[in-house]
């Protein structure tokens, strides 16, 4: 590993196109690399599968941002000794006790049977969207399903239909994907969520129904433990956001890979019992998540040989890269759905492991096997080099995806 850091911003929008043959080459130099990493200030890269899989379950890497140097603090908060935070205490930033506490208050609520229970109305909210899909011609995936699919899940899952979509939109993008050259806007997107929410919350409390965030204030632990009203406004951001974004790039990423792979498509469409495997690799080969939520060296760290010096350095670990690490995976670069994807990290692992897991699948496979068999004939409608990406480290996805049919 060169003692330079590899500044990720000169890499130019190319590296956001495709940033995989630069994960290869920092993986062939060395599983963890200090970098600048845009936006963020200096850091550390986890690139390789097993080291990334020891970094997320690391208990020495804090996910508290208060833990973070002043460095980073000063980027990400404008005032390096400033106590609130953006995102508010969630499960993403907090570490044990506070994320124990945090994790099993909302797991009462957020459960694998109130999940499944959504299976009719995912499949009713698809055909609704492809029906009102031109009957020839071009659509944009993104805007017509990919995006308004599990956004209406997850506000309806949370009691909160009414939001505004598209406005709801313009905020998440800012908050996953930060203007670099405006950080006045995040700023403002920040605010402007922040305020809906806690107006919100408010309403809520007054009327409550048979909704998942009217279950979250009212639940309490054995012990009367209950969420406190900054719990609730960190967690729904969080849940709104992590809630929809996974699965709009989760569609939107396995399509475009499936229509890049006309055998693989021929052979899912032969055969729709290889669905669940194929949205496996489709998490796998170009996962919606691309790099993790912030992680904090509070003390010096040994990962893959390197050691990471404490004091709150950033680290990030980049599960694009670790899928595609061939110590791990045979012809990594290649899309195989008959291929074994298993052990993929593209929820996470450890701890931290995304509790939404189980609703992105299901969204995703009733997506992409409803919109396969409605349009038999669907092709890609722009040059696959000519799409534009997202920025940054987080998410990983398209603006738009232009399909004809």
């Amino acid at each position: 590993m060169s003692d330079q850091a590899v500044d990720l911003k000169r890499l130019g929008p190319g590296f956001w196109k495709d940033p995989y043959p630069v994960y290869a080459k920092l993986r062939a130099e060395g599983p963890v690399h200090r970098v600048a990493i845009p936006g963020r200030g200096e850091g550390w890269l986890v690139v390789g599968y097993e080291e990334a899989r020891t970094a997320l379950a690391h208990p020495g890497l804090a996910k508290d941002w208060g833990k973070g140097n002043r460095e980073w603090k000063a980027l990400e908060l404008g005032d390096p000794d400033a106590e609130g935070r953006p995102w508010g205490r969630h499960m993403l930033n907090a570490d044990p006790p506070d994320h124990t506490r945090l994790r099993r208050l909302v797991s009462k609520e957020f459960t694998p049977r109130r999940i499944e229970a959504l299976r009719p109305r995912v499949q009713e909210i698809t055909d609704r969207l492809l029906d009102a899909l031109p009957a020839e011609g071009r659509f944009d995936l993104m805007d017509t399903l990919a995006f308004p699919l599990p956004m209406a899940v997850i506000t309806e899952l949370l009691g909160v239909p009414d939001l505004d979509g598209e406005r709801f939109r313009a905020w998440s993008n800012l908050v996953v994907a930060p203007d670099l050259d405006n950080p006045e806007a995040n700023s403002e997107a920040f605010h402007r969520l922040n305020e809906y929410l806690r107006d919100l919350i408010e309403d809520k409390r007054g009327r409550p129904g048979d909704d998942l965030l009217s279950a979250l204030i009212q639940t309490r632990d054995e012990d009367g433990d209950r969420l406190s009203g900054d719990d609730l406004q960190a967690m729904a951001q969080l849940l709104l956001i992590a809630g929809h974004e996974t699965t709009v790039n989760l569609i939107g990423n396995g399509l475009l890979a499936l229509l890049r792979h006309p055998r693989q498509l021929a052979a899912l469409r032969a055969d729709f019992s290889l669905l669940d495997n194929a949205v496996e690799e489709m998490l796998r080969y170009d996962g919606p998540v691309e790099g993790s939520t912030l992680r904090f060296a509070v003390d010096p760290v040994e990962i893959g040989g390197t050691v990471i010096p404490g004091g709150g350095t950033l680290v990030v670990v980049i599960m694009a890269s670790a899928h595609r690490d061939p110590a791990r995976y045979e012809d990594p670069d290649t899309f195989d759905i008959h291929r074994d994807p298993g052990g993929h990290l593209a929820f996470g692992h450890g701890i931290h492991y995304c509790l939404g897991a189980p609703l992105a699948r299901m969204e995703g496979r009733i997506a992409i096997r409803t919109l396969l068999e409605r349009c038999p004939d669907l092709a890609l409608d722009a040059d696959p080099c000519e799409l534009e990406w997202r920025t940054g480290l987080l998410m990983r996805g398209v603006h738009h995806l232009p399909l004809r049919r």
